[in-house]
């Protein structure tokens, strides 16, 4: 099966096969460097006299290290044609690591009561081999933790004076990013968007790894994109690859980062898209672009100087213009936030002055409907929920309609359903809220109609149409829509609502 795996393995496109098996070899690689290094230790000992080991132990373990490092080397080539890494290094560590198996296989050959008295000098053979297998196994691991890791893995840390004896280049030091001072003067791609890439992106896409052929770590590369295409299209953020990626399932084997790495934030997510979408420009500055409601806040949190002022519109903080958060409440008394704590929810000051609270189910994703009846007992101090990714369902929707301070609402990869949403019909101050990979449709998007305070929506991956969208931006028409809408969708929103001050001319007439 596995002869037939490789033959279909040489097509351009590997089989599901192929790359089955070779993601199985960071798990085989390690069966010969045990066997190798512990068969080295038994002969050591055994050549100075220290341990009484049998000839045929170690040649038993050598013959497991040859078997083990020859699947190795077949699962490394099939791991290999999903492509991604630093083509010189990895013919390199290809090279090593066959080297391993074969010379592994000599040292077993010419120790063996089998073989080893039909090999002429086979003898003198054994020691050459087994320390060549010893040393390409040290150097095959190297460039193997090179290609995962990049190619400073093993020495970056390596301190001084060890580090100029050895040769080894000075230490690379972290990018310095321009700190920002004043966001409205900030260049967006440089002092946002390039860290953005650099803290989630670049450890798998970069001149030593670059998976799919794709880098991030400069802004020519960037514009190159990847084995697949352009990462980017200006002016369509939801439609890049860099972005679609991002709003996958994090189970998803498309998702990006992967499972298990750093994720990114959702105001990274829509710093990028709203990049994109305004033309993904390298050299502009946040003044130079159009700021819409989905980044205000994220990009008013990066830094001071001023207001972000763009078309009129000014931004100084996460929603300023807020009546809610301008308004002092009663403190909480701190035995009923023990008790919200309890559940696993984290409880956050949005403003000490005014005791407003922010809950978060960031680290309690087990979080449900039963738990949720602590959310009253501090409801008057809640003005951020987020419960995204957690185990709750309109139940719970029926407890946060009780927070009628609430301005900002996360219920994105949750269970809750268009029954649901009735409940939210009585938040007066409800600025923003995030539906993303919920089973929302159309009928949810009519009980949202209802909420005039809303400013923000987000529908990644929900089940409304185009259809309920134009319907909810008829009832809302300064409502920002993030998501689930399609090019030609904007193009009719933006007929249908009339520009600020039309309004009233275009009904007199």
């Amino acid at each position: 099966m596995i002869l037939l795996i490789l033959l279909d393995a040489r097509a351009s496109q590997p089989s599901e096969w192929a790359l089955f098996f070779g993601h199985f070899h960071p798990l085989v690689v390690h069966l010969p460097i045990g066997f190798l290094l512990v068969a080295a230790l038994l002969e050591v000992g055994r050549r100075l006299g220290k341990l009484g080991v049998e000839e045929s132990t170690i040649t038993s373990i050598l013959f497991w290290s040859a078997v083990s490092a020859t699947i190795a080397c077949v699962f490394g080539y099939l791991l290999s044609l999903g492509g991604g890494y630093e083509e010189e290094t990895l013919n390199d560590h290809m090279w090593q690591g066959i080297g391993v198996a074969v010379f592994t296989w000599i040292a077993w050959a010419v120790k063996s009561d089998w073989l080893g008295n039909r090999i002429p000098a086979g003898s003198a053979l054994y020691l050459p081999a087994f320390v060549v297998a010893l040393v390409l196994l040290g150097l095959a691991g190297h460039l193997g933790g090179s290609l995962t890791h990049g190619s400073d893995y093993l020495t970056q840390y390596t301190p001084e004076p060890f580090r100029t004896l050895a040769g080894i280049p000075p230490r690379k030091t972290a990018i310095a990013f321009k700190p920002i001072t004043d966001v409205n003067q900030a260049v967006v791609y440089e002092q946002i968007i390039d860290p953005i890439l650099q803290s989630r992106c670049v450890q798998c896409h970069n001149a030593d790894k670059s998976k799919g052929d794709l880098r991030y770590d400069t802004a020519e590369m960037l514009k190159k994109g990847g084995e697949d295409g352009p990462v980017f299209i200006a002016g369509k953020g939801l439609e890049s690859a860099m972005v679609k990626r991002c709003l996958l399932p994090e189970e998803d084997d498309d998702h990006m980062p992967p499972k298990g790495k750093p994720q990114l934030t959702e105001g990274q997510v829509a710093l990028i898209t709203w990049w994109i979408d305004q033309g993904a420009s390298f050299d502009k500055k946040v003044a130079d672009l159009t700021v819409n409601e989905a980044v205000r806040p994220v990009l008013a949190s990066l830094g001071g100087g001023g207001p972000i002022e763009k078309g009129g519109i000014a931004v100084a903080g996460p929603a300023p213009e807020s009546p809610v958060l301008t308004m002092a409440v009663p403190a909480a008394d701190q035995k009923l936030i023990d008790e919200v704590k309890k559940t696993g929810l984290l409880v956050l000051p949005v403003s000490k002055e005014k005791n407003q609270l922010e809950v978060s189910a960031v680290n309690a994703r087990t979080f449900s409907d039963a738990q949720a009846t602590v959310l009253p007992k501090i409801s008057q101090q809640i003005v951020w929920l987020k419960l995204s990714d957690t185990k709750v369902s309109d139940a719970t929707l029926a407890q946060v309609a009780k927070l009628k301070n609430l301005q900002k609402l996360h219920l994105e990869q949750t269970s809750v359903t268009d029954a649901g949403l009735k409940n939210l019909k009585g938040l007066a101050h409800l600025e923003y809220l995030n539906l993303y990979g919920t089973a929302i449709t159309d009928a949810g998007l009519a009980e949202l109609a209802g909420i005039k305070s809303l400013k923000t929506v987000y529908l990644w991956q929900t089940k409304v149409t185009e259809t309920g969208l134009m319907t909810l931006k008829k009832a809302l028409p300064t409502l920002e829509i993030v998501g689930g809408v399609t090019e030609k969708t904007f193009t009719e929103l933006a007929r249908a609502t009339p520009p600020e001050g039309k309004g009233d001319e275009q009904k007199k007439k």
